[in-house]
């Protein structure tokens, strides 16, 4: 059987689609001012940011909180 996961708002979202949601709603101007990381603020892609975000679970983890407080924004 599969692990259940029905308390993670996370569960199912790939960083690729979680990413691409919050570049689509923000703008890359607006994700590098709210997290200050080089790979959204000069010459941004979305492949660089996800080999970064995939290698550094501090900025992995401040994509995620925004694009949580994103889906309360829109949702609720």
């Amino acid at each position: 059987m599969k692990d259940q996961q029905p308390n993670n708002p996370l569960h199912g979202k790939t960083l690729e689609r979680i990413l691409t949601r919050l570049v689509d709603h923000y703008g890359w101007d607006k994700m590098g001012n709210t997290i200050n990381i080089r790979c959204f603020n000069h010459d941004p892609s979305v492949k660089s940011s996800l080999k970064f975000l995939r290698r550094t679970s501090w900025a992995r983890k401040k994509v995620e909180d925004l694009y949580l407080r994103y889906k309360m924004e829109t949702d609720g």
